[in-house]
């Protein structure tokens, strides 16, 4: 006599499929943790991650001015395309309640004394009075600020988070970019080289086209 296996009550699979359904929120997260595990064991570091714009035209600048920051005597001119125009130029992305921003802050200020450079700002999403609070406290590197409150910019920019700076040269294209604040490491195994071969490539131009 062959006993037949009674089909499973709708209720029962109902059940199950519930219980798939609960487990899988779980499932992806473990999936997403692993993968993010995999990364942090592979020693990369998301300031090494390459821009796709590297190598491309930097996107448009038209931003209005930081209202009550001043450049030396004068009213800080709005961040637009003339701003930078023909000129080597560190494209820094800031904000006021950005603590990395802070602590790299001196390291800009620095970098706004190199005669080969131009140091612009990008204030991002952030509140005018506290902008002008973080100059006038640790001081301004920037020779003109544009304002982005929706983060338009940083999207057209690629932005990852902040801060964030992008080398342009005196052409328009970007030829570095890092994410994260600059160090002594960062200044000397990326940037600095960076602007050294696009300063000596803006020097040789005139020749090359004599």
């Amino acid at each position: 006599m062959t006993t037949e296996t009674p089909a499973l009550p709708e209720e029962s699979r109902s059940g199950k499929m519930r219980i798939v359904f609960a487990l899988l929120p779980l499932i992806i997260f473990a999936a997403l943790a692993a993968i993010f595990f995999s990364q942090l064991q592979s020693g990369k570091d998301i300031s090494e991650i390459p821009s796709a714009l590297i190598g491309t035209k930097a996107p448009t600048l038209d931003m209005p001015p930081l209202a009550g920051a001043m450049f030396g005597t004068t009213p800080m001119p709005a961040l637009t395309d003339a701003s930078i125009k023909g000129k080597l130029t560190l494209v820094n992305v800031w904000a006021s309640w950005c603590i990395p921003c802070r602590e790299e802050n001196p390291i800009i200020l620095e970098l706004a004394k190199d005669k080969r450079l131009t140091v612009v700002g990008i204030n991002y999403k952030d509140e005018t009075a506290n902008a002008l609070r973080f100059l006038g406290e640790l001081g301004n590197p920037f020779s003109a600020i544009g304002v982005d409150p929706r983060g338009k910019a940083a999207i057209d920019w690629g932005v990852y988070g902040i801060p964030e700076s992008y080398l342009v040269d005196a052409n328009g294209m970007i030829v570095y970019k890092r994410v994260g604040p600059f160090d002594q490491r960062s200044l000397q195994e990326g940037l600095l080289p960076a602007i050294e071969k696009a300063a000596a490539g803006q020097a040789a131009a005139p020749a090359a086209g004599s």
